[in-house]
């Protein structure tokens, strides 16, 4: 079975801007799951916001990356058009895509939603208990029907999301609302799974299961002997015209 390629990308701003950040992930959220998902076997590359003029998501990059993770909260204007259009459409040519708790905003995944995906929100550091709804679902493996994260920012329904294929992980909060928090979806050839947990000022990123679920949804995500398919080509005729 050939080595997952992954790709994380991050805006990596509140990592050098805010010093509670700072502590959590000194060298970035995206580095930070590096080593945690190196250990699990996965070739990882990553990329972040200043990197370059393409935001270290060259066609070239793309090209080499299965499933790519984005990480974004403040600076989605600053994606360049031309790099979102990018992402989206390598996701239909077969990249998995996974966006990671305010990346429900990103570019990327707007436009493969092709609706607003805002959400009511709050943060609070609530207390917040992920229900698995889908507990035979790939992503649920090895995952506790139910955890809770101490501290979280509160995202609520209503999610302005097309009807998912799965919703795998519903979240309740605190203060009583509740979330579609972990759902899938498919474009194309492409498969998507966005996951809500990961505010930077809390320690998120560093749950077991949070990580599991990560690393589920990376292995499910992966292209299935697509890896290499133009889905865009000429072909010569099976049989004779």
């Amino acid at each position: 079975m050939a080595t997952i390629r992954v790709t994380i990308w991050n805006e990596f701003l509140h990592e050098k801007e805010i010093p509670s950040v700072t502590e959590l992930y000194r060298d970035g959220i995206h580095e930070h799951l590096k080593r945690v998902l190196q250990r699990e076997g996965f070739a990882i590359r990553t990329a972040y916001l200043e990197q370059d003029e393409e935001h270290g998501l060259s066609d070239d990059v793309l090209r080499e990356t299965d499933v790519l993770l984005w990480w974004g909260h403040a600076a989605h204007h600053k994606v360049s058009d031309a790099v979102a259009e990018r992402v989206v459409l390598r996701v239909q040519e077969g990249m998995g895509f996974i966006p990671l708790h305010s990346a429900h905003m990103c570019k990327p995944f707007t436009r493969l939603m092709g609706t607003p995906c805002a959400l009511q929100w709050r943060d609070a550091g609530e207390r917040a208990r992920l229900w698995c709804v889908s507990p035979t679902h790939p992503i649920a493996k090895d995952v506790p029907l139910q955890f809770t994260l101490e501290n979280e920012e509160m995202y609520s329904e209503v999610f302005q999301i097309p009807k998912p294929d799965d919703i795998v992980f519903i979240t309740w909060f605190q203060g009583g609302n509740v979330f579609r928090g972990g759902v899938t979806f498919t474009r194309g050839m492409g498969k998507i799974f966005y996951f809500h947990p990961g505010h930077e000022t809390w320690p998120t990123y560093y749950n077991e299961n949070v990580l599991k679920v990560i690393q589920n949804a990376i292995e499910w995500a992966a292209p299935a002997g697509l890896r290499d398919l133009n889905p865009n080509a000429w072909v010569e005729p099976l049989e004779t015209l």
